[in-house]
């Protein structure tokens, strides 16, 4: 807009997302609650819904249409109950599949494993969702949340393949009680209503990446530290570049906010999500805090 352009008419960047459409919020519950049954497009169009709408809708906010979709429910809960001692033939009925054949090639396919390989695995389960500063992915196990990343983080990847090692299962679409939580906080914050996080997180890393992002969440809300401040504060004055390598390893944005962390002239420096967006948070908190004083 500095330049002199106008933001694009079709894609709408500078509008806060709107909620999921109670349609397809509709879906979505239904799905959840049995993800056995296969939603047909007769049993779409007789509740008044166009599949195609639908399946647009998928692709955009989820990357893949609504069969795919439900596919992914299906397995990922068909291999909650294999890790629950569940057999391969209970999980594939449960599922809704009609062929034991059928399952364990989609399973596979899916997955990259046979179902009787995984029974000692954990599962990481995703979801995307939209911000005002675009597409978000939550990852999430039964402790909690484990990762939350711009869509296009570069390293989102590797990320992604270090969370699957770790927890020893594979990241996969699916429900998580932690996802509500969450999505109700960060619609708080971005509304200005919401200062701090108090959801469970999983932090995997090592002890001195543990301890970086301890002290990240001890920043105020509205405030911001140099790197130089940082390494006092773990008194650790030496370590400025190890410092900012953690902060630079930390999967979970915004909740534990490296964003608050700036270069000693208080230039904006690097930042996973980019720049633009480390500027949005900071004024975003910068004048909600202004808001609340007055």
């Amino acid at each position: 807009m500095k330049a002199g352009f106008r933001p694009c008419k079709i894609c709408k960047p500078l509008e806060i997302i709107k909620s999921t459409p109670d349609a397809i919020q509709k879906l979505l519950t239904q799905i959840e609650s049995d993800p056995s049954h296969v939603i047909k497009s007769y049993e779409l169009r007789q509740s008044g819904l166009d599949p195609a709408t639908i399946r647009r809708w998928f692709q955009k906010h989820h990357g893949i249409t609504f069969t795919s979709y439900q596919r992914l429910f299906r397995i990922n809960h068909a291999f909650k109950n294999i890790t629950q001692g569940h057999t391969v033939i209970q999980a594939a009925y449960d599922s809704g599949y009609e062929s034991v054949s059928g399952f364990h090639d989609s399973y596979k396919s899916i997955l990259g494993m046979a179902p009787s390989q995984s029974k000692d695995q954990q599962p990481v389960n995703l979801k995307r969702i939209e911000s005002p500063l675009g597409t978000l992915l939550i990852c999430a196990v039964a402790e909690g949340i484990c990762l939350l990343e711009f869509s296009d983080r570069p390293k989102l990847e590797t990320e992604l393949k270090e969370l699957g090692k770790f927890f020893n299962g594979p990241v996969i679409q699916g429900s998580n009680k932690h996802f509500d939580v969450l999505e109700k906080q960060l619609h708080e914050y971005f509304n200005g209503a919401r200062k701090t996080f108090d959801i469970p997180l999983v932090t995997p890393g090592s002890e001195f990446q543990q301890q970086v992002w301890r002290q990240l969440q001890t920043i105020a809300y509205g405030t911001t530290r140099s790197y130089k401040e940082q390494a006092a504060a773990l008194n650790q004055p030496k370590a400025i570049r190890a410092i900012a390598t953690a902060n630079g390893m930390n999967r979970i944005a915004i909740v534990i906010p490296c964003h608050r962390v700036i270069g000693s002239d208080g230039s904006m420096t690097g930042y996973g999500g980019g720049i633009w967006r480390k500027k949005w948070l900071l004024d975003h908190e910068s004048t909600n805090k202004q808001l609340s004083l007055l």
